[in-house]
């Protein structure tokens, strides 16, 4: 299947990947593994307040330190919006399994992010939801082994289904 036998899946944040993260884990018979959730207990805190407390480039510096961190085998990854902007963090990834991109439209992003000040998305200086995701598109597809389009009609279990016939 893949190298190690891990699935890592990146996005944009509100894509959905520790939602369909879960789902394909219990489908293909995989562990699950939330790296902003090893974030929050490394520092004991909310992604938000580690954010407002430390600035952008140190949460950065952590999550590329937890991701370097990592060693699973036959597990769902799903990573923080923010991890492919260090190519650190995406370099030891790749030697871990397969790269799955959840690309959904920004449209549907919107909508999902109600909650998008306090959520604790990387945002930078004057950046919004438009911004980051024309800067962030062309990492997610360059550093991505498999695409998967999830359309805002289609329901977790399609995405799920796309991801693991798109591993044969």
């Amino acid at each position: 299947m893949t190298v190690g036998g891990n699935l890592i899946l990146t996005g944009m944040p509100g894509a959905g990947k520790s939602t369909v993260g879960v789902i394909l884990a219990k489908t293909l018979g995989m562990d699950f593994l939330d790296t902003d959730l090893l974030i929050c207990r490394r520092r004991n805190a909310t992604l938000q307040s580690i954010l407002d407390r430390e600035g952008l480039s140190s949460f950065l510096d952590l999550e590329e330190d937890v991701i370097r961190s990592l060693r699973p085998e036959r597990t769902v990854i799903a990573t923080g919006g923010s991890v492919p902007l260090r190519d650190g963090a995406m370099e030891h990834l790749k030697t871990l399994g397969t790269v799955v991109y959840l690309e959904v439209p920004l449209e549907e992003l919107a909508r999902r992010l109600s909650n998008i000040h306090t959520r604790g998305i990387a945002f930078g200086p004057g950046e919004t939801l438009e911004t980051l995701y024309a800067h962030r598109t062309p990492i997610y597809q360059r550093w991505a082994d498999i695409t998967v389009h999830a359309d805002p009609g289609s329901d977790l279990e399609q995405t799920v289904e796309q991801i693991a016939a798109s591993l044969n």
